[in-house]
């Protein structure tokens, strides 16, 4: 029994769609979290391991430089997502405080 494709109602896929704003500030929340605890990790290793001074400058290494990378990679928001909104600007959309009794 052949199916016939005209009856069959056409699917749309979002496939190709930004992710919402809660979830690219949630990755990159895990992200921060992850590179501190990697940070925490080296400043330990750097001070509590024996080992030598080369691996031990790679550990301070990781413990200076990584949380400036967190703090780069926190702060950069993924392409295609709408700019934050200014807080310190007026709101078009609100009814001046003079003519409130317009909305009500």
């Amino acid at each position: 029994m052949k199916v016939r494709r005209r009856n069959r109602p056409e699917v749309h896929q979002v496939t190709d769609a930004q992710p919402s704003l809660s979830a690219d500030i949630r990755k990159r929340e895990i992200s921060y979290v992850i590179k501190m605890s990697i940070r925490v990790v080296c400043l330990i290793l750097a001070v509590a391991v024996p080992a030598p001074w080369p691996v031990r400058l790679l550990f301070i290494a990781g413990a200076v430089l990584l949380p400036y990378l967190a703090v780069i990679g926190a702060n950069e928001r993924a392409a295609g997502l709408p700019a934050p909104l200014d807080e310190h600007g007026a709101n078009q959309n609100e009814i001046p405080r003079h003519r409130r009794e317009i909305g009500s």
